[in-house]
């Protein structure tokens, strides 16, 4: 395998590029800007001719497809955005790799987020796609372009769909890591007030720590089938709720909750809980990190970086 990353310097992308290096794979990755980072390039993903210079030059046997626009809540209001930055950019992924060498294997990242609102739990890969959100349409739309390039290009993509996937190093606006710094700020004394905002704690979710993702990405890449879609998940359900009482069990400072609506999408799903049979039939993957290790690894990483003063 020689591999290459768009989205490189991402949260996910940043996991999956020291994964591979651990297993002396040569990587690649693309940014949007330059980069002192050797082996990173900077690329528009708009530019088909941009993108097909890079494949030229790089020649990777796997292109891992990390870059796009990720959060659900901001695409209501950022929808040509997510278009552009996640189906338009995927559709010049590949026309490039088209033109150049139409063996290359592409694993595009979609979401749960495609499957919408959903009757029968958990989800597998045969269920239909109801998607509310501008980002889960922009995803759907790409699993749907990849099946189409497949078919009718015969080009070797494989589409994974990870359900909500947590780590140290998520930046803020997503759960884990709004709680977790809201948490961090008051018991470092950074915060006035002790007074915590947060959204919906009913919902129900499908979390997966991002080193165990990244894993799933690998064992896809490496035994996965053309054309074919796996979920990355769980496959258990957690209520938001209970991610925040574990947060605050880390907290010896009395912590005052407060909704916020400002906080809670348009459409929001209630509960989504996944199906990862098909995966680990394919490659014995299962989840290794625990969720409460997951969020202890969170709060310490938010905890740090909002003590340590940048260099």
């Amino acid at each position: 395998m020689k591999a290459l990353i768009t989205g490189v310097s991402g949260f996910v992308g940043q996991y999956l590029e020291k994964f591979l290096i651990a297993r002396s794979i040569p990587v690649y990755g693309t940014t949007r800007t330059k980069n002192n980072e050797k082996n990173w390039l900077p690329l528009d993903l708009m530019s088909e001719d941009q993108i097909a210079s890079i494949i030229k030059k790089i020649k990777p046997s796997h292109i891992f497809h990390l870059a796009g626009f990720s959060n659900v809540h901001d695409s209501w209001n950022a929808r040509k955005e997510v278009i552009q930055a996640n189906v338009i950019a995927t559709m010049n992924l590949f026309e490039a790799v088209k033109k150049v060498n139409k063996d290359i294997r592409i694993i595009t990242v979609g979401s749960s987020e495609e499957y919408g609102y959903v009757e029968t739990m958990p989800v597998t890969e045969k269920a239909p796609l109801n998607p509310i959100s501008p980002y889960g349409v922009s995803k759907a739309a790409i699993s749907m372009m990849g099946r189409q390039y497949v078919r009718g290009d015969g080009l070797d993509i494989i589409h994974v769909r990870p359900f909500n996937h947590i780590g140290p190093g998520q930046r803020r606006g997503f759960v884990t890591s709004d709680f977790a710094y809201q948490i961090a700020l008051i018991d470092a004394g950074k915060r006035q007030s002790r007074k915590m905002k947060i959204g919906n704690l009913e919902a129900v979710r499908d979390f997966t720590d991002v080193r165990d993702i990244i894993a799933a990405y690998y064992e896809i890449a490496v035994n996965g089938n053309t054309g074919d879609v796996y979920n990355v998940c769980s496959g258990i359900g957690i209520k938001v709720k209970m991610i925040l009482e574990v947060f605050l069990s880390y907290s010896s400072t009395p912590i005052d909750i407060v909704l916020d609506d400002q906080k809670k999408s348009p459409a929001e799903i209630k509960s989504i809980v996944g199906s990862n049979e098909k995966l680990i039939t394919l490659t014995n993957w299962r989840p290794q990190i625990k969720l409460k290790q997951s969020l202890k690894d969170i709060y310490e990483y938010w905890y740090l970086k909002i003590n340590i003063p940048p260099n």
